[in-house]
């Protein structure tokens, strides 16, 4: 991932982030940033060049990957392959003109909902 994300400014004196989501923005801008570079240049203009297979095919094998990592039960490797994951699900969002503010506020609409009345209500709206 690129170096221009790392700002020490983002983070608390003890490494937390202060604005986790704020991660996500400014990595699908960088993304954006990408869109339309010589593809020998950038691995994510590489993926964007090669829309919408590239992307969406390395967010399969990312999930599997984090599947593996969980299994195994190593944190350090289920955060990075959780990372891998995130990354490659941001390209695909790009590449699709969603921005993560909308996924973030999709999770928000959801936050206090029980999983079983969500997938019941998408199950009505789905049939009506």
């Amino acid at each position: 991932m690129s170096s221009e994300l790392h700002d020490p400014k983002q983070h608390a004196p003890d490494g937390e982030l202060l604005d986790p989501a704020q991660v996500l923005t400014r990595l699908a801008d960088v993304i954006a940033s990408r869109r339309g570079l010589d593809p020998s240049s950038s691995y994510v203009a590489r993926l964007l060049a090669g829309a919408p297979d590239a992307a969406l095919k390395k967010v399969g094998e990312e999930a599997a990957e984090v599947i593996m990592a969980a299994k195994d039960g190593v944190a350090e490797k289920t955060i990075s392959e959780m990372a891998d994951l995130w990354f490659h699900c941001l390209v695909a969002l790009v590449q699709a003109g969603i921005r993560p503010e909308q996924v973030l506020a999709e999770l928000a609409r959801r936050e206090g909902i029980s999983g079983l009345d969500e997938k019941a209500a998408r199950r009505a709206q789905q049939k009506g």
